[in-house]
């Protein structure tokens, strides 16, 4: 229900030094001050962060611990009827925390042994090109704060939950952590502004909200939607398509609300022959010509 990278809370500095979270007025934490000045000062440790220090603390509230514990509970008897294998196998592997909100710090040694990723914190907005850039150096930029506890299965924004839950289990699989890595690989290559939505749009179509068939079954790998409470249960029911790059990256989506096209991938050999493939190889006068026959 969002675009990664995009649909961030404005942040903005103070000349004291601290940031402030413009929260929207609908937003569910917009009216708690505990919960904002908590926004704040988390969004404050990504401020001046250098890649390479360990990541810093932070603190969170039994109520947010609360809401990671019941969420997780929630989704993981989802993610048993409705993830693809590779998944729930990564998933086992990393063997997050379900008591409790890992410290990003924790989840990138959790991660570095299996797969090499390790987490960024972002403060807000990371630029486009920056976000899927540094996959190609095995990181991800991630938000380090929960979703208001006044509403635990929902988040107007990439919360924790999502980057971690959605992401992190997905990162500790090698076959798709080689797949963020060609996704950002694919976005340093490309020069245009035209060319770099093209190589998103395919990223937000699969590696953000792609389904895949197991025998019979239509399962899901997407991390935005292995990390909806709601969308998981709603997914079959969408317009599924055939996996097509060109028509991924000219298609348009709608961030605040649930994504009624989805593409299908036959298999995880398919999505890595389709998808790795083009990332692979792709620059801009290819997806200058893809974007011609769409």
């Amino acid at each position: 229900m969002f675009e990664e990278a995009q649909y961030f809370a404005p942040v903005a500095a103070n000349e004291d030094g601290s940031v402030t979270v413009e929260l929207a007025k609908s937003h569910p934490g917009f009216a708690d001050p505990v919960y904002r000045a908590r926004r704040n000062a988390i969004a404050g440790l990504a401020v001046g962060y250098t890649r390479g220090e360990p990541i810093p603390h932070a603190e969170y509230s039994d109520e947010e611990h609360e809401v990671w514990t019941l969420v997780t509970r929630e989704l993981a008897v989802k993610h048993q009827k409705y993830a693809i294998a590779e998944f729930l196998d990564a998933a086992e592997a990393l063997g997050l925390p379900k008591d409790r909100i890992p410290q990003l710090e924790e989840v990138s040694e959790l991660l570095k042994p299996l797969t090499g990723f390790r987490y960024l914190p972002a403060a807000g907005l990371v630029p486009l090109r920056e976000f899927y850039g540094v996959l190609a150096d095995s990181y991800f930029h991630s938000t380090q704060y929960i979703r208001h506890h006044s509403v635990p299965f929902y988040t107007p924004e990439p919360d924790v939950i999502h980057e971690v839950i959605g992401h992190g289990n997905t990162l500790a699989s090698p076959r798709f952590a080689a797949l963020y890595r060609l996704a950002g690989q694919a976005a340093r290559r490309v020069e245009t502004a035209e060319a770099l939505e093209f190589v998103s749009k395919v990223f937000w179509f699969t590696l953000e909200f792609g389904v895949m068939r197991e025998g019979r079954d239509l399962k899901a790998y997407g991390a935005g939607i292995l990390s909806s409470y709601g969308e998981i249960e709603e997914f079959r029911g969408m317009d599924i398509r055939p996996l097509d790059v060109t028509v991924m990256g000219t298609t348009a989506y709608d961030i605040t609300k649930y994504q009624d096209v989805l593409f299908e991938a036959a298999s995880f050999d398919h999505l890595e022959d389709v998808v790795g493939q083009f990332w692979a190889s792709c620059d801009d006068e290819m997806i200058a010509k893809l974007r011609t026959t769409a």
